[in-house]
């Protein structure tokens, strides 16, 4: 029996990188001149979704790593403490 994967949000698109992939290819798409209008059309809808999203995970991404800079536990002139690596006989 094969494995089911559970769809992800945007088309089943698991990760970042392969939805950013396929707004790519889609933009692509939209650029051919030889192609239906109700393709193209299609194809935009899809990148508007698709974009929409990326945009949402950047903003999640971005609060993150603001929280993380701003956080008063993390001091980044203060030294490590390698108390576990010295050498003890």
């Amino acid at each position: 029996m094969a494995k089911k994967t559970q769809p992800a949000k945007s088309g089943g698109m698991k990760n970042f990188e392969e939805r950013l992939l396929r707004l790519e290819t889609l933009g692509e798409t939209i650029r051919k001149t030889d192609i239906p209008l109700d393709e193209a059309l299609a194809a935009f809808e899809e990148g508007i979704r698709l974009a929409r999203t990326l945009e949402s995970d950047l903003e999640k991404i971005e609060n993150r790593i603001e929280i993380l800079m701003n956080s008063s536990e993390i001091n980044i002139e203060e030294s490590p403490d390698l108390e576990l690596f010295d050498d003890r006989e």
